[in-house]
């Protein structure tokens, strides 16, 4: 016998990291001014691939981060530091959105 759950309110999933990461490049990367095909030439990445590590969907590889980190003048630690600063805004409004409603 199978049971499905039913929920009266949905569950609002929590923000993914490699969101998170893409979010962040993006931001570091308007920040310089840069192209999205200057980056990609400067870091020896696709402009695809980067476009789709942006849009947090391809997963980035330490090796792939470091590059890109590199071309854009910052360090792996402080892309990571503002993704885990979006993650934490992402989990807080999640958490006062629920307070709110209920």
């Amino acid at each position: 016998m199978n049971y499905t759950a039913v929920l009266e309110k949905p569950i609002a999933p929590e923000m993914l990291l490699r969101e998170a990461l893409g979010s962040a490049l993006r931001a570091f990367r308007a920040d310089k001014g840069i192209t999205l095909r200057e980056l990609a030439e400067a870091s020896r990445v696709s402009p695809g691939y980067l476009s789709e590590l942006e849009r947090g969907r391809k997963e980035v590889s330490s090796e792939l981060l470091a590059s890109v980190c590199h071309a854009l003048g910052t360090s792996v630690a402080d892309v990571l530091i503002e993704a885990a600063s979006t993650m934490a805004m992402s989990r807080a409004e999640a958490r006062l959105f629920r307070e709110i409603n209920n």
